[in-house]
């Protein structure tokens, strides 16, 4: 569901209350096993963004990592952030045209604090730190049950039609 400001949905300027995962499929070009993110629940533009994965056991990370104490893989939680960071900056119309693609630019700042595991659910709190012409800049902060389990400023190039 998504509520927009007397606006169309993508045009520069409109406030999405949330993004479930037939947006996120129309923003992203990602599909299992490589989705990390399943709804967005908070946008105001590409500003502030919260966006939730649920991590389940059923995930093929978990065969190998590690067989006995499941641990989902931290540059999975960096991909998550990416890609609801890459989902906004597409939903949000912000990124001017049709976005064809989002390239993932560069990772800096990146600590792991605790390991996630199979029925936590992952909050990706991704707040845009700059923006020059086609590339973005995020702070983001992934959490479960309220605390830090990682952070990155991530940064990301979009390339439109």
């Amino acid at each position: 569901m998504s509520e927009q400001n007397g606006k169309e949905a993508g045009a520069p300027g409109t406030v999405i209350n949330s993004l479930d995962i037939l947006k996120l499929l129309e923003s992203l070009p990602h599909r299992y096993p490589m989705l990390m993110v399943d709804r967005i629940t908070r946008m105001d533009g590409t500003a502030s963004i919260l966006g939730i994965k649920n991590v389940t056991f059923n995930e093929p990370h978990f065969l190998g990592h590690f067989p006995g104490q499941p641990v989902m893989p931290g540059v999975l939680i960096v991909e998550g952030m990416a890609q609801t960071a890459g989902a906004a900056c597409v939903a949000s119309g912000e990124a001017g045209g049709r976005a064809k693609v989002v390239y993932f630019m560069t990772i800096d700042k990146c600590k792991f604090r605790k390991p996630v595991v199979p029925g936590d659910q992952l909050e990706y709190h991704m707040t845009r730190l700059n923006r020059r012409r086609n590339m973005w800049w995020f702070k983001g902060e992934a959490k479960v049950d309220g605390q830090l389990v990682a952070e990155a400023e991530l940064g990301a190039m979009v390339v439109v039609e």
